[in-house]
């Protein structure tokens, strides 16, 4: 084994080390629950610790481990945080039980992966162009899979906002299609208002004219 085998069989060795070292209640609802966890928490292989290449069995599995952890029922003296975590990770379970949401939050890897790459080929060309050692970080497999999963998280955050941004859009697209509904019953109740106002109106005059008429017709009779 030379040496640069060995540092990358030591790093992923330590990096094991350090994902075994926190299954433990505490650790686990600080990681779901830390500030800045809601966009983080959209990555469902981020949330039950698993990776995207993994079968559903073994992320079933995950789910169960962490499950038995952060049910409310094991977190009695801190049951609030205990359920939003609990839930939490029910949602990321749910996402990758079902094969369609599955096979969506793949392609946002995939995504990840490809403008990792493409990232790559461009310090490549930079390196090139400055005559200089073309190796870069990401070439250490440990290192390559967290910019995956860095660009993983951000891809998940950007689709989120944007999702957010089209509902508000949609919202607010359908509170305007209200306010014109809203307005066009009340410009119609306000003509019907008007016509009854005004046939009542004109059957008042038709009225007055008639009662005229009869009495000058009267007045006319009692002259002769």
């Amino acid at each position: 084994m030379s040496e640069t085998d060995f540092q990358t069989f030591y790093s992923e060795v330590k990096h094991l080390e350090r994902e075994d070292s926190v299954y433990t209640s505490d650790k686990q609802l600080s990681r779901l629950l830390r500030p800045g966890s809601t966009y983080a928490n959209l990555n469902p292989f981020e949330v039950l610790l698993c990776d995207p290449e993994d079968t559903l069995e073994a992320i079933r599995k995950q789910y169960k481990k962490l499950s038995i952890l952060l049910h409310p029922d094991k977190n009695p003296d801190d049951r609030d945080r205990a359920q939003t975590a609990f839930d939490v990770i029910n949602k990321a379970y749910k996402c990758l039980e079902s094969e369609q949401s599955r096979a969506k939050a793949l392609e946002v890897v995939e995504e990840a992966k490809f403008r990792v790459d493409r990232m790559i080929d461009e310090k490549r060309k930079k390196l090139k162009r400055e005559k200089r050692d073309e190796a870069v970080e990401e070439d250490d497999p440990i290192r390559y899979k967290h910019s995956v999963k860095v660009m993983t998280m951000k891809l998940f955050a950007d689709y989120e906002r944007k999702r957010r941004s089209l509902d508000e859009r949609a919202q607010e697209e359908r509170k305007r299609k209200r306010e014109e509904e809203i307005e066009q019953e009340e410009a119609k109740q306000d003509d019907k208002v008007w016509s009854k106002n005004f046939e009542e109106s004109r059957q008042n005059r038709v009225n007055s004219w008639q009662s005229f008429s009869k009495s000058s017709k009267s007045k006319r009779k009692d002259i002769r």
